[in-house]
């Protein structure tokens, strides 16, 4: 028999188990705790408390003591559990629930998974009865876990018990006790994933005459599998039911007519199958409840893999041609014109001639076999011939006419300075050289070509700022002349050290304009600019006048002053102060303040030329 007598300790089932009956987890939530129970369900007392004192529960994700608890989450890592703080009475129940749906004359594995929360250091071990009684409180079976040993870490570990239904009931409670009062020792336990599941004899499933539980075919493939089903001892009167999952065991479907302990599976379209036998008393077969499930058989139908045959094209003579297939292929057969053969997934033919026309057909075979094939044709042309035409020299400004020949299609790149970019005769005015890419096309292959078109810069003349200077010192131009293969000179060849350099010195004695020509030696034309040289008279100023009226000296004569007509003269005394000042000097100073003569005496002078060259002041002396 594959069960232990209930007079022994309780264990796990060890023959076949069913689907979870009922399945208790304490739900799942994106806050830090759950739903409270029913007084129904526990004696405690609801806290949301993250470490719930003596006689409280939290239903929460994670615990957060880790002075005195392990920190841990729920049993499956995404929801809630029970966590129980021992009461100071082992006759209060911590946990209590209902259990229906179940089969009558069954028997079933009680499993909940339990954690040991007082971290090793602590002295006091947990130690929890569990009971499954009827509803009249008649107790079909009960397990005491003993004391839960401590860990070094936070660690799970599933406790559980067979009971067997009587024929008239299919409702239990299950109870959960505490053997130890709280304080030390304790009680202090995580609850979690509480499951009632059939237990039954062993339920074995494979694929006859292979033996497997899992195979692998190609799509197209007919073959037949049997698989077969056996069943250990324990039933009176066994009865089957083949099932089948199309979605990893999520759900199970029963499958018609499949009630033997063979089922032969047909060929079918690409998927993932799983199968599996359940088995039960004949009476109670149509209950899932009542069922316990075999191991799992797998059969994977793949699809033929994709070929996708393609290449470079299009193919010209001489070229290359590069032949590709989808990937996912152990092996690659290549066929083709000309002999072609190859076995690499992308295989290539250099130099094409005419004998490379054709289909060329790839068969990929996976690593399980399974196959597919497909082509691509290719069409071998020649190659036009591009001609671009001659190189161009052009003057700045101007343009030429590009000729291009040698197929049908045309394409000149850069097309900025372009009048036509997509036509065999074009019109080209670039600013600076350039080279021309010419693309010719035949409709299926291309040639290239490049003409140089090359942009002879125009004279470009500059003489520079205009300048200022006195009579009798001198001057250096600064002249800039631009462009391709260009000459200058300077006119008029006047009181210039050199007419055929950028900077001459000139020393004009009066106001000069001198022109800058710049002529292209291309036949690009002339450029000329000004430059305007304005000469100041240089004055001479005495230092002493005799204002007596004896013809004599009788004014301050300051010789070329009058060539400055904005020019300002300010005479001061010794003081300070301001006793003669002018405008130009069309009246030279008499030695007189307001009509009146000044006395004998030494006088001081400013002059601001108005010039920018720089400004005379020293002093004068009146005589008598």
């Amino acid at each position: 028999m594959f069960l232990i007598s209930v007079s022994l300790r309780a264990q796990l089932c060890t023959g076949s188990l069913g689907d979870p009956v009922v399945k208790i987890n304490f739900g799942s939530g994106a806050s830090t705790h759950g739903t409270e129970l029913g007084s129904n369900i526990t004696s405690y007392t609801w806290t949301t408390a993250d470490f719930p004192n003596d006689g409280l529960y939290t239903i929460e994700s994670r615990t957060n003591t880790p002075s005195t608890w392990w920190t841990t989450t729920d049993h499956t890592g995404n929801g809630y559990m029970m966590v129980v703080n021992a009461s100071f009475s082992i006759t209060d129940f911590f946990y209590k629930n209902t259990v229906t749906g179940l089969c009558p004359n069954t028997t079933y594995e009680f499993a909940a998974w339990v954690m040991n929360l007082l971290r090793y250091t602590d002295t006091s071990t947990p130690n929890i009865t569990f009971t499954i009684e009827t509803t009249d409180g008649t107790i079909l079976n009960s397990y005491t876990t003993g004391d839960i040993p401590k860990q070094n870490s936070a660690r799970w570990k599933q406790y559980g018990m067979y009971f067997t239904t009587p024929s008239d009931i299919s409702t239990v409670v299950i109870r959960m006790r505490n053997n130890k009062v709280g304080a030390a020792p304790g009680n202090d336990i995580a609850l979690d994933d509480i499951t009632f599941r059939a237990c039954g004899p062993t339920v074995t499933a494979a694929i006859d005459t292979m033996a497997v539980t899992s195979t692998e075919v190609c799509r197209n493939d007919s073959s037949v599998f049997v698989l077969k089903g056996t069943v250990g001892t324990g039933y009176s009167s066994p009865a089957y039911q083949w099932q089948v999952s199309t979605d990893s065991g999520v759900t199970w479907t029963d499958i018609v007519g499949g009630t033997s302990t063979t089922y032969i599976r047909q060929p079918s379209l690409p998927g993932l199958f799983w199968y599996r036998m359940a088995s039960a008393q004949s009476s109670n077969i149509g209950s899932v409840s009542c069922r316990v499930v075999s191991n799992l058989i797998v059969i994977k139908v793949d699809e033929n893999p994709v070929t996708a045959a393609s290449s470079n094209q299009p193919a010209c003579l001489g070229e290359d041609l590069l032949l590709s297939s989808a990937k996912g292929g152990s092996i690659y057969s290549w066929t083709g014109p000309d002999h072609f053969t190859s076995s690499l997934q992308n295989p290539g033919i250099t130099n094409l001639t005419r004998l490379n026309n054709g289909t060329y057909y790839v068969k990929l075979t996976t690593a399980l076999g399974c196959s597919s094939t497909d082509s691509v044709k290719v069409d071998v042309e020649p190659k036009p011939t591009a001609n671009a035409g001659s190189d161009a020299i052009i003057c700045e400004g101007t343009s030429t006419i590009l000729h291009g020949s040698g197929g049908t299609g045309y394409l000149w790149t850069p097309s900025a300075s372009l009048s036509d970019s997509v036509s065999s005769l074009t019109l080209a005015y670039p600013v600076d050289s350039t080279i021309y890419i010419l693309t010719v096309s035949n409709g299926q292959c291309r040639d290239y070509d490049t003409v140089n078109v090359f942009v002879w810069k125009k004279p470009v003349a500059n003489a520079g700022a205009d300048l200022k200077m006195y009579s009798g010192s001198s001057v250096e131009l600064t002249g800039i002349a631009g462009g391709t293969d260009v000459t200058y000179y300077w006119t008029p060849d006047y009181a210039i050290s050199a007419t055929d350099t950028l900077t001459p010195t000139v020393s004009p004695l009066t106001d000069t304009t001198y022109v800058l020509h710049v002529i292209s030696g291309k036949g690009c034309g002339v450029a000329s600019d000004e430059v305007f040289i304005r000469v100041y008279q240089k004055i001479t100023i005495p230092n002493a006048f005799s204002p007596n009226q004896d013809g004599i000296n009788d004014t301050w004569k300051i010789d070329k002053l009058v060539t400055y007509p904005e020019s300002e003269t300010s005479v001061f005394n010794r003081y300070g102060q301001l006793v003669f000042r002018s405008q130009g000097y069309n009246t030279e100073w008499d030695g007189t303040f307001s009509g009146s003569p000044l006395p004998v005496g030494t006088y001081y002078y400013m002059i601001d030329l108005k010039t920018g060259l720089g400004n005379p002041s020293g002093w004068v002396e009146i005589l008598r």
